[in-house]
């Protein structure tokens, strides 16, 4: 149950906003300025529409928009006047807010990152994408990990990004750290709309956490992003689906109670605890070792495919971008 949105809230509910913000077209300092007001502009609009609302989430690219362009100008910092505008607008409305930008490293691509802050304006949450959407994309591979951060009303926020929620390890990092609501930002558009959906519902069910998912919205002359806002219960049942509708908030009222109960008491399906405790009917505790050959192999740097050689897009030359010399530093 959803409480109609959000509209009747519970004690124990944490009612989420997800904002299918227009898809933005910014070539300009000027641009970006005005992106960022819309932004505020409609974290006002989430309070407004729905009082009862704890977290507004906002799409990966609402303020850059899809062009990958990749220059200083229109870049941000954490500590630069786009998110502190960002920020006040949280501390303006009383509201926890979810906020993307493209993030100046002077060592290298710019990060992808989002942000998380409180009703009070403070950072709670920094995270850089762990897997740009290669070939397509430029930015620099995320170098924090998965960190999860306390949320609203007893809630345990993660923050995936678009094209790492196809990876279920992800989201299982998230269930693993204690996240019992996980937040995927994206800017996909349409030909991706069927996997979106079917990630968004395996992500939930298969960690007993809920995900609330949300995509720009519109086009920009180019693109077209698909919007789609999803809020799945973690038992992989939606409790809100969107629409392609440019800045429409999708809401739901989320129980991370009931996840919880549902981590300590469920014996089927109970996932988390099974993947780790492997036939515990047979065995005092279940097999706790690791069977899985990719992740010892990734452990050791030796991660490789049995078609590794045959693989034929392998840097982003087709998209315009030079193939990179530059080793990751980590």
């Amino acid at each position: 149950m959803s409480g109609l949105g959000g509209l009747n809230k519970s004690p124990n509910g944490v009612v989420v906003g997800v904002v299918q913000k227009q898809l933005p077209k910014v070539e300009t300092k000027a641009q970006l300025t005005a992106e960022t007001e819309r932004v505020c502009e409609l974290v006002a609009k989430a309070r407004r529409q729905m009082p009862t609302m704890d977290l507004v989430v906002f799409p990966e690219y609402a303020l850059h928009g899809l062009s990958m362009d990749i220059r200083d100008e229109i870049m941000c910092a954490v500590d630069g006047p786009e998110v502190a505008a960002m920020r006040q607008a949280c501390i303006d409305n009383e509201i926890w807010g979810c906020f993307s930008i493209m993030e100046y490293n002077p060592d290298g691509n710019p990060y992808n990152t989002g942000l998380i802050f409180d009703d009070k304006g403070e950072q709670k949450l920094f995270y850089r994408k762990l897997h740009p959407w290669t070939p397509v994309e430029p930015w620099e591979p995320g170098n924090l990990g998965i960190p999860v951060c306390d949320g609203p009303n007893g809630s345990k926020l993660a923050l995936i990004i678009c094209h790492d929620g196809m990876f279920p390890e992800m989201a299982r990092e998230c269930a693993y750290k204690g996240a019992n609501i996980m937040l995927r930002t994206a800017g996909y558009t349409q030909p991706i709309n069927h996997s979106w959906t079917i990630t968004n519902q395996a992500n939930a069910f298969t960690n007993l956490m809920a995900t609330a998912n949300v995509c720009l919205a519109g086009s920009d002359g180019t693109f077209n992003s698909m919007g789609e806002g999803q809020i799945i219960d973690f038992d992989g049942r939606p409790l809100a689906m969107g629409n392609a509708v440019a800045d429409h908030i999708v809401t739901a009222e989320i129980r991370p109670d009931r996840i919880d109960e549902a981590r300590r008491l469920w014996g089927v399906e109970n996932n988390p605890y099974q993947f780790g405790h492997r036939g515990y009917v047979a065995v005092e505790g279940g097999a706790t070792d690791c069977p899985y050959t990719y992740m010892k192999d990734m452990v050791a740097g030796e991660y490789r495919l049995p078609w590794e050689d045959e693989v034929h897009v392998t840097d982003g030359s087709d998209f315009g971008f030079e193939r990179p010399t530059r080793q990751y530093a980590g």
